[in-house]
């Protein structure tokens, strides 16, 4: 008998772990996501100023005003996201215990938590082309150098977000490499066309 209940304490232990870490792993991935959000829109905004743009002040407001941006952003649309399942999930709780227990705060979603995270993520991508043209003055060799920097980001976020979320590593990467690269192109394409054309209009 002993025994037996031994192996069930076991056995719930173990469920509990892989919950903890299946919890946890949703949250890294979340992070590693929001990161290279904040790295492909701040590189690609940066990148669209500077087919226009030459000077290395334009390009880097540029870049940190779409970083306070995007993390309000990220951090608004987290809190408002996650408050929703807080409410469905507390009312649940309630309807479970029939109205009149206590519902256990500390297993719901903290909206603030994930508001926090989201936009601190973003904000450790949207570092990385910023640390990449903060310190070259030469235009050319500055956007090969947040090019670099973000190709390499790119490999890595893409790397990681293929671990936790337990996908093939090389696809996932080339993949997020490829939408990054993409996005800062079309970006820098389209802006130097608009701003051509406004040129030869003026």
């Amino acid at each position: 008998m002993e025994s037996h209940n031994t192996l069930n304490l076991d056995m719930e232990k173990d469920q509990e772990k892989a919950f903890d870490y299946s919890k946890r792993a949703q949250w890294l991935r979340a992070a590693v996501l929001g990161a290279n959000d904040g790295l492909v829109s701040t590189a690609s905004l940066m990148m669209g100023v500077g087919a226009v743009k030459q000077d290395v002040k334009i390009m880097i407001l540029t870049g940190f005003a779409g970083l306070v941006a995007g993390a309000c952003s990220m951090a608004i649309g987290e809190f408002v996201s996650v408050y929703s399942q807080y409410d469905i999930e507390k009312a649940q709780m309630k309807r479970e215990s029939g109205g009149g227990g206590e519902v256990e705060k500390e297993k719901l979603p903290s909206p603030t938590q994930a508001a926090a995270a989201s936009a601190l993520a973003f904000s450790l991508g949207a570092v990385v082309p910023l640390l990449g043209a903060a310190f070259v003055k030469e235009y050319k060799v500055r956007i090969g150098v947040i090019v670099a920097a973000v190709t390499l980001a790119l490999v890595m976020f893409g790397w990681l977000g293929a671990v936790l979320g337990k996908a093939p590593v090389i696809k996932s990467s080339l993949r997020v490499l490829i939408g990054g690269w993409l996005a800062m192109a079309i970006t820098f394409g389209f802006t130097k066309l608009i701003g051509s054309r406004g040129h030869m209009y003026a």
